[in-house]
């Protein structure tokens, strides 16, 4: 074999392999097209389509961390029960709760289909501690209640689950009696006085004019011992707003089925300035058939719309801004039962997203003994207390 056929040997067997091997060559898949999150910015900031779908979706919530210390009726302090002797003594009013927020919202032939739900776990110690039994007998370590403040999970509550299309709203909410005039202030404890019970099932129509007046209609469930419907007849709740650049003018009125009882409330709220806006609100309440006391309602008087003591109550307050990250607030307020208290704070943004609020609070009971807008807290007559509030919003 000369050296020239040995070369042309040598180039065909090369050949040969390179033909299998790219006969056994991977062929690579083109990359699928991803389906990226689209911005919804429709219904304002924080919305994202779902994708394949036409529902905009916000998800939010907060995580709070609140410390209270002082007297028991001014909502901020605790009481505890000492170890030891059984002693009740003050301690902290500790509180922490993370709270998940949803919102959705889709254009329909029928108007704008939307939902919000609003869930909150919370850890925390109570306030109130019993030194004696129903019978008046000390307590000691063998009573269940012997230190009813300890510290633990506090509950899941679901606060908010309704859906809305248009103007009608069913679901889980808060009272109309309350959401559709307004809270009581930008106070944390604005309910010193108590304006109205809270959580309910509602059948509700909203009207918007488009000209500054708006209405509502709710058929509600109530909660509670007290607050639950006990028939078919649901309570009901109506109310008329009109808004204007200088503020609004609201009133609302409450049929409670139970006690077939009726109150009702006005507000004026007004933006002085950029930087000082003030509110009054007003209620009224019969209580004819509440007067009895029983063991649901030992103070007598208070159905579920009418949680203030006595016919008539009183709020009033405002907010002032002294610059884009810290304001003031304060509410004042009274009732016929001769109960006064007072709220005042700085909330202050250290960052966005991360308020700080530092609250004081005074109360004043008609009658000294229990708080029966806690009907669990032993009262003095006169209570003083704080609040420290760590707040992250998102």
């Amino acid at each position: 074999m000369n050296i020239k056929s040995l070369l042309l040997g040598s180039a065909a067997a090369l050949i040969a392999v390179s033909g299998a091997r790219a006969a056994d060559a991977v062929t690579v898949a083109e990359p699928e097209p991803a389906e990226y999150v689209k911005i919804c910015d429709v219904y304002g900031s924080g919305y994202f389509y779902i994708p394949g779908t036409e529902t905009c979706l916000r998800i939010g919530g907060y995580v709070r961390y609140d410390i209270g210390l002082g007297d028991v009726g001014s909502f901020d302090g605790a009481k505890s029960g000492d170890h030891e002797d059984g002693d009740q003594q003050g301690t902290w009013f500790k509180h922490a709760r993370f709270t998940l927020k949803t919102w959705t919202n889709q254009e329909t032939e029928l108007g704008t289909l939307k939902t919000y739900t609003e869930t909150r776990f919370n850890f925390g110690n109570s306030q109130s501690y019993a030194s004696v039994n129903n019978n008046g007998t000390p307590l000691n370590l063998a009573d269940d209640f012997f230190n009813p403040n300890a510290a633990g999970n506090t509950g899941t509550s679901l606060n908010f689950a309704w859906i809305q299309l248009g103007g009608l709203r069913v679901g889980k909410d808060e009272s109309a009696f309350n959401t559709f005039i307004g809270y009581a202030g930008n106070v944390i404890n604005d309910t010193l006085v108590p304006y109205g019970d809270f959580d309910t099932n509602v059948v509700q129509y909203y009207f918007d004019a488009g000209n500054g007046f708006s209405a509502v209609v709710s058929l509600e469930e109530g909660s509670g011992v007290i607050g639950t419907i006990d028939s078919y007849v649901p309570h009901v709740v109506g109310g008329v707003k009109y808004t204007q650049g200088w503020g609004a003018i609201t009133g609302v009125i409450a049929y409670d089925s139970n006690y077939e009882e009726v109150a009702g409330k006005v507000r004026l709220d007004v933006n002085v300035s950029d930087a000082l806006s003030l509110f009054i609100m007003a209620g009224y309440g019969t209580d004819d058939n509440l007067s009895d006391p029983t063991w649901a309602t030992p103070a007598g008087g208070r159905g579920f719309f009418k949680q203030w003591g006595g016919n008539w109550a009183v709020w009033g307050g405002g907010t002032y801004k002294f610059n884009e990250k810290t304001s003031f607030n304060i509410q004042a307020s009274a009732d016929d039962e001769k109960n006064y208290a007072v709220a005042a704070n700085v909330a202050y943004d250290i960052v966005p997203g991360l308020t700080v609020t530092a609250e004081v609070d005074w109360s004043h009971w008609g009658e000294e003994g229990i708080n029966w807008t806690d009907r669990s807290v032993f009262a003095k007559k006169d209570a003083v207390g704080g609040m420290l509030r760590f707040q992250r919003s998102f």
